[in-house]
C-alpha cells in the first residue's frame, strides 16, 4: 500500500511542478477525510493540480464554477417533473461525485455557499426533504482568490471550519516556471501517461490503515496545548475550535503515514498545524492594524508550546 502511494506522490509532483509541500498537504488532507481550501491569484494552477489528483486516484471529478447568480439546487440537485411518467423526479446535482472542485467558492454569495455544509460535514444531500447518502470518497476542493480582489464574498465562518486545511499556492520559483512554460510549449505534458494509480478501494484501505498510527497521549497534549494557547493569545480575536484539533490530529496521522511511520511525532504536528489554522483563527483589530499576520501568530503560537520528549 505505502509503495502505491509514493508512486501516485512521485507522478504527482511530476505533473504538477513547483509545489512539493502543498501537493503533500493536499494527498493528507484526502487522506485523512478531510476538505481543502485552496487561495492563490488565477493562473497558478489550481484547477490543474485537484484535477490531476483525481485522475491519478482513478474517481469521479466534477467542477463547478461559482458564480453570483449560482443556486443551491445548480449544486445539490431538484425535483422536476416527468410529464410522461406523470410523476416527480429526483435529479442529482453536480455534488454527487468523488471529487468536487467548487472553482472561485467566495464569487457566490453566502446562501449557495452554504448548500455544501451538509455534504462537506454529513456526505449526504437533502432534497425536497429526501436525504441521500454521497460516496464514501467524497472530496471538497474550494479554490478561492485572495479577498481583496473585486466581486468576491467572504466564506462565513462556519464554512471555513469544515475544511481540514487552507492552503496558499504562490508563484512557484524562476526555475519552476520557466519549466512549465517549457513543458507546455513543447506540450510534452500531453504526452503523459494519465491513468490512475490507485483504486478507490485501495485509497480506502490506506485510509483504514492510517487510522491506526498512534497519536501518544504527549503528542496530544501537545497539540490540545497549541488550540488552547490561540483561545489566550491578545493577537488573535477568536481563537481554534475543537474541530481544529481533531484536524491536526488526523492530518498528523496522514503526514506520519505518508512519511513511512506508524506513529504521529511533534514535528509531524508542526507542519500540519499551519494549514490547519489559519483560517480558522481571526485576529485582533491591533494585529491587523500592525500587519502581522495569520501565519506568523501561528508560527508564533506553536513555537511557545513547549514539545513533549
Amino acid at each position: 500500500m505505502r509503495q502505491e502511494l509514493a508512486s501516485l506522490l512521485e507522478k504527482y509532483e511530476q505533473r504538477i511542478l513547483g509545489q512539493h509541500t502543498n501537493l503533500r498537504l493536499l494527498l493528507s488532507a484526502i487522506l485523512a477525510g478531510g476538505h481543502v481550501l485552496i487561495e492563490g491569484v488565477p493562473g497558478t494552477g489550481k484547477t490543474q493540480t485537484v484535477r490531476t489528483l483525481a485522475t491519478l486516484l482513478g474517481g469521479d471529478f466534477t467542477r463547478i464554477q461559482f458564480t453570483p447568480d449560482l443556486l443551491p439546487s445548480d449544486i445539490t440537485g431538484s425535483m422536476i417533473y416527468n410529464m410522461k411518467e406523470g410523476s416527480f423526479e429526483t435529479l442529482k446535482g453536480p455534488v454527487f461525485t468523488n471529487i468536487l472542485l467548487a472553482d472561485e467558492i467566495n464569487r457566490t454569495p453566502a446562501k449557495t455557499q452554504a448548500a455544501l455544509l451538509e455534504a462537506m460535514e454529513e456526505k449526504q444531500v437533502t432534497i425536497q426533504g429526501e436525504t441521500y447518502s454521497l460516496p464514501e470518497v467524497f472530496f471538497v476542493v474550494a479554490t478561492q482568490n485572495p479577498i481583496e480582489f473585486e466581486g468576491t464574498y467572504r466564506l462565513p465562518e462556519a464554512q471555513q471550519d469544515r475544511f481540514l486545511f487552507k492552503l496558499q499556492i504562490d508563484f512557484p520559483s524562476f526555475d519552476e516556471e520557466k519549466n512549465v512554460v517549457k513543458h507546455v510549449i513543447e506540450q510534452s505534458f500531453s504526452s503523459e501517461d494519465h491513468s490512475s494509480v490507485l483504486d478507490l478501494t485501495t485509497f480506502l484501505t490506506i485510509r483504514k490503515e492510517i487510522e491506526q498510527v498512534t497519536v501518544g497521549d504527549g503528542v496530544l497534549d501537545y497539540i490540545m496545548q497549541i488550540i488552547r494557547k490561540s483561545r489566550e493569545s491578545e493577537t488573535i480575536r477568536f481563537g481554534a475550535s475543537t474541530r481544529a484539533g481533531i484536524s491536526i490530529a488526523k492530518a498528523a496521522q496522514a503526514w506520519a503515514y505518508l512519511a513511512g511511520r506508524d506513529y504521529v511525532t511533534p514535528d509531524d504536528v508542526k507542519m500540519v498545524s499551519k494549514p490547519a489554522l489559519r483560517h480558522r483563527i481571526q485576529l485582533s483589530p491591533h494585529a491587523e492594524l500592525e500587519g502581522i499576520t495569520v501565519d506568523e501568530i501561528i508560527e508564533e503560537l506553536v513555537g511557545s508550546v513547549p514539545v513533549p520528549r
